[in-house]
């Protein structure tokens, strides 16, 4: 029976191209994951977008002179182009700019005013007089008051990672004119009364403990210990989802708080877009359905706390207009079930810093290297449970020595020499040695290992156990050596032959979570029509605010291709060629020297 998985990725702030950190911290995962379910025969929806309204999308707009509206669009293209490139496999990537996502935002912050768990309260913010405005969190920068460093946004730390009230930083500055002192002004916004939902959150805590990251029910459990606090979901912003009540029309919904609920509206859409308005209640409304929240570590107590307690405040219910009601028996939405939260990718030993230029960006990596060798690194150094480097000589070593030598090496070699040794086609043989059927059955029992590990979020081990496997293959082939034998033996040679060509094709699918791409190819050379996992495309999807692009993905093709091969003697081959391209050591020093240097930015019609 199938399991129905929900795979909810963090949306990027739609301000900037995306880095190496982006794709560690939280896509690559998601879509190693949901792949995996994909091939496991499950129900996946992957969704995921481009946060349209936070303030670094205003604070960009700002520095090059132009409306919020087009640095956004400009960069959702972007966004949407470079993650079809890595193969990042969404069901729907949308954004929160759609008449979608305002209407159910908009809706939720009325349910949640209707059932009390709103307030409206006098808020002190950072006012400059120069620019006649408060100033937005982003717009704030200063000495951290829990750590001290020095560069602290007025939302958050980036070096601690504690949220933070801007009036209370250290030193305060304005982003755009440093040299200004910033006065403090009351000014009238609505607060979610999170403290109100604090059993509750440490309930749903205790009921998930077992399977959460030790570094999510850390932060989470000192989030909460901390004491919960209202926490303001208007600001005075004129970019973002108006606040829809009378009088409010200079306000909009704070961004932290309508974001998250992407994960509902992303769904909502799909279903409208696939032509089954009520399809996403197969996942949110169903109590043995598993809904993953793929995040970096900086936005756990979104997903963790105040996530959970916009679902409590509205009851779990939420009628979308699709269907009359849920109910009054209803099963409520279902909470995240678990939020595998990365640390940070940093760079050669350093934190990322966009200011700075220290960053790895990916349309610029994807024009110089191979998606499934970005893919291979990244995914073998994930942050899962410290932070990682992106080291220029480990992508080196790991992408010529394992991706090239190990595995590329072994498909190339054995399909190139069974493809011109028998005919283009799998050898025939009159019985497997013991030698050959031991190295069949340590592969075929790692769709139970490996599957394992990938089902329990751990990607990286799962990863490093499947070329572990491509090692014991190339193992046996140096103890074999069937280009020895074919002429002595024939037999032998045969049965060998036989033997590496269904290891090959059984750690073909184990990979292809990993290397989707490659794994295609190696399908291809054993001689199987069709796709492993399914079409990705760019399409326009209409609704009632106009037009807008999303990603799409089907990947009904993957379903029931996790298991063992029946690769048949006789069964037509076709010509090899390489898989990966070996990298020269040049690259490394290169790279290196790009590092810090300026980049050019983005062109955006006015």
């Amino acid at each position: 029976m199938s399991d129905y998985i929900h795979v909810s990725v963090a949306w990027p702030y739609a301000n900037g191209d995306l880095h190496v950190g982006h794709l560690a911290g939280a896509y690559l995962p998601a879509d190693i994951f949901a792949r995996y379910h994909r091939l496991k025969g499950n129900r996946v929806l992957m969704v995921s977008g481009s946060d349209s309204h936070g303030t670094p999308i205003s604070v960009e707009a700002d520095k090059r002179g132009i409306p919020a509206s087009q640095i956004f669009g400009r960069y959702h293209e972007r966004f949407l182009q470079t993650q079809q490139k890595i193969g990042i496999s969404y069901d729907l990537f949308t954004h929160t700019d759609t008449e979608n996502h305002h209407r159910i935002a908009q809706d939720i912050f009325l349910l949640l005013l209707e059932r009390g768990h709103l307030y409206k309260e006098s808020q002190k913010l950072l006012y400059s007089e120069f620019e006649k405005r408060f100033l937005p969190d982003r717009y704030v920068e200063g000495e951290c008051y829990v750590c001290n460093y020095p560069n602290a946004r007025g939302d958050q730390c980036d070096n601690c990672g504690s949220l933070l009230d801007a009036t209370q930083l250290i030193n305060p500055r304005s982003r755009n004119h440093p040299e200004e002192t910033l006065i403090v002004r009351e000014t009238e916004h609505y607060f979610l009364a999170l403290g109100k939902f604090t059993d509750q959150l440490l309930a749903y805590i205790d009921g998930h403990e077992a399977h959460w990251r030790a570094n999510v029910v850390r932060f989470s459990r000192n989030f909460i210990a901390e004491g919960l606090r209202g926490r303001p979901i208007t600001r005075d912003i004129d970019w973002g989802i108006r606040v829809p009540l009378d009088g409010w029309d200079e306000k909009r919904l704070y961004v932290w708080f309508e974001a998250v609920m992407g994960y509902l509206t992303a769904s909502i859409e799909w279903a409208q877009h696939i032509g089954e308005p009520d399809a996403w209640k197969r996942w949110w409304y169903n109590p043995d359905a598993r809904i993953y929240n793929f995040i970096g570590k900086d936005n756990i107590p979104f997903h963790a706390v105040i996530w959970p307690a916009e679902l409590f405040g509205i009851d779990g219910i939420y009628n979308d207009g699709s269907a009359n009601g849920n109910g009054a028996n209803a099963t409520p939405l279902q909470l995240p079930y678990d939020i595998p939260a990365n640390e940070f990718m940093n760079i050669e030993g350093q934190q990322f810093s966009k200011s700075r230029n220290w960053a790895i960006w990916l349309p610029d990596l994807l024009e110089r290297y191979q998606p499934d060798a970005i893919r291979y690194y990244v995914a073998a150094t994930f942050p899962e449970t410290r932070d990682a480097d992106f080291d220029w000589d480990g992508f080196l070593s790991r992408v010529n020595n394992e991706l090239v030598a190990a595995w590329g090496n072994l498909v190339n070699r054995m399909l190139g020499f069974a493809y011109k040794r028998y005919d283009g086609k799998v050898p025939s043989y009159t019985a497997l040695a013991d030698e050959d059927a031991a190295l069949i059955a340590q592969v075929e029992a790692g769709f139970e290992t490996v599957g394992a590990l990938l089902e329990a979020v751990k990607l990286r081990e799962a990863l490093s156990t499947a070329m572990g496997l491509v090692r014991d293959a190339n193992n046996y082939l140096s103890v074999q050596e069937p280009w020895k034998r074919i002429k002595e033996d024939p037999e032998a040679a045969a049965r060998t032959v036989y033997t590496i060509l269904r290891v090959i094709d059984n750690l073909k699918i184990l990979l292809a979570p990993f290397l989707p791409f490659s794994s295609q190819q190696v399908h291809e050379y054993l001689g199987y029509d069709g796709q492993l996992f399914g079409a990705q495309q760019i399409v326009t999807i209409d609704e009632a605010a106009g037009a807008h692009q999303a990603l799409t993905y089907d990947g009904s093709q993957a379903v029931g291709r996790w298991q063992i091969s029946a690769l048949q003697p006789g069964q037509a081959l076709r010509q090899p060629g390489p898989l990966f391209v070996k990298l020269e050591p040049e690259i490394v020093d290169q790279e290196r020297s790009a590092l810090g240097q300026p980049r050019e930015e983005q062109p955006i019609e006015v």
